[in-house]
C-alpha cells in the first residue's frame, strides 16, 4: 500500500512538472525565440528554420539517443517515469503551441515567467523520480561523476551553450541576453525545489539558565540543542554551550526566548548552509 501511495504521489510531481515545464516553454519563450538552453533550447532554434515540425517534436528526435544512453549508464529504473515524463511534456507541449496563444511579447516578462515555470516543473519531475529527458538525463550524467557541483550549475553550463548558439543563429544578441536571464532564472528557482532555502541560522547559547533556555526552546518552537562542552579562558571555569540549529523564521522567537530567561546571556548567530537531518534537508535530496 505504501508503494502504491509512493508511486501515485511520485507521478502526480511528474505530471504537475511536465505541464509546468510545458507551459514555459510554449506560451512564454518559444514565442520570444528565448531558447534558454536544453533540447526545448535546440527546438526552438531548429523551429525557426523548419517551423512545420513542433518544438515537441524536436524534443522527441533529440530525446531518443539520450533516452538510450541515459538507461546504459543509470539503469532502466528511471526508464519508464521519463518515458512518462517525455511524452506528458512533449504532448502538452505541443497543444499548447496549436491551441494556447503566447501570454506576453514583452521579453523580460517572458523570460521570468518560462525561466520560473520551467525550473519549476524541471525540478518536480526531478523530485518524482524523473527527468524530462534531454539536458536533464546529461546532468544527471554529470552528477555522477562532479557530485560536488549542484544540479543548477551544471544546468546553468549546460544550457548556456544553447543560449549562446541561439544568439548567433538568431542574429539578436539582445534576445541571447534575455534567454541569459532566464537560465539565470531557472539555476535559481530549480536549487530552491530541488533543495529548499537554505535560510537556517545556528546559535550558541553560552548562559547559566541554559537548561530552561533549551527546555523553552523545544516545547516552544520545536528546536532540539546539543550541549558543547568548553572552559572559558578568562574565569578558566568549565561552561556548557548550548548549540541549536533553526529556520530563520524561528530565530526572533528564540531570541525572545533567551531574552526572557537571561538578559546577560552571551549569543553567536551565525549563517548556516546546507543543514541536513530532521526538520531540515533530506540526505537524499542533495543527490538529485
Amino acid at each position: 500500500m505504501k508503494k502504491i501511495s509512493t508511486t501515485f504521489k511520485n507521478y502526480t510531481l511528474i505530471t504537475i512538472g511536465c505541464i509546468l515545464f510545458a507551459a514555459g516553454v510554449s506560451i512564454f519563450l518559444e514565442p520570444n525565440q528565448l531558447a534558454s538552453g536544453g533540447v526545448s533550447g535546440l527546438g526552438i532554434i531548429l523551429n525557426s528554420f523548419f517551423d512545420f515540425i513542433p518544438v515537441g517534436m524536436w524534443a522527441i528526435i533529440f530525446n531518443v539517443p539520450i533516452m538510450i544512453c541515459g538507461v546504459w549508464k543509470l539503469g532502466a529504473k528511471i526508464l519508464l517515469p521519463t518515458f512518462y515524463a517525455l511524452a506528458v511534456s512533449s504532448g502538452v507541449m505541443t497543444l499548447l503551441e496549436l491551441f494556447c496563444p503566447p501570454l506576453t511579447h514583452d521579453p523580460m516578462l517572458a523570460c521570468v515567467g518560462g525561466g520560473v515555470l520551467v525550473a519549476a516543473g524541471v525540478g518536480l519531475v526531478f523530485r518524482g523520480g524523473a527527468t524530462t529527458a534531454g539536458t536533464d538525463i546529461i546532468v544527471k550524467l554529470l552528477r555522477l561523476k562532479y557530485r560536488h557541483i549542484s544540479t543548477g550549475a551544471i544546468f546553468l553550463f549546460a544550457d548556456g551553450l544553447v543560449c549562446l548558439a541561439s544568439g548567433f543563429v538568431f542574429k539578436d544578441f539582445e534576445n541571447a541576453l534575455y534567454a541569459a536571464i532566464a537560465l539565470f532564472i531557472q539555476m535559481f528557482v530549480l536549487n530552491m525545489v530541488l533543495y529548499g532555502s537554505d535560510e537556517a541560522r545556528m546559535v550558541y547559547i553560552i548562559s547559566d539558565r541554559d537548561e530552561i533556555i533549551a527546555k523553552r526552546l523545544l516545547e516552544e518552537i520545536d528546536a532540539g540543542a546539543t550541549y558543547l562542552y568548553g572552559n572559558g579562558a578568562y574565569t578558566g571555569k568549565d561552561r556548557k554551550v548550548l548549540m541549536c540549529a533553526l529556520k530563520m523564521r524561528a530565530v526572533p522567537q528564540a531570541r525572545e526566548i533567551i531574552r526572557q530567561e537571561d538578559s546577560d546571556a552571551f549569543v553567536i548567530v551565525t549563517k548556516a548552509t546546507n543543514v541536513f537531518g530532521e526538520g531540515f534537508k533530506s540526505h537524499v535530496e542533495d543527490d538529485l
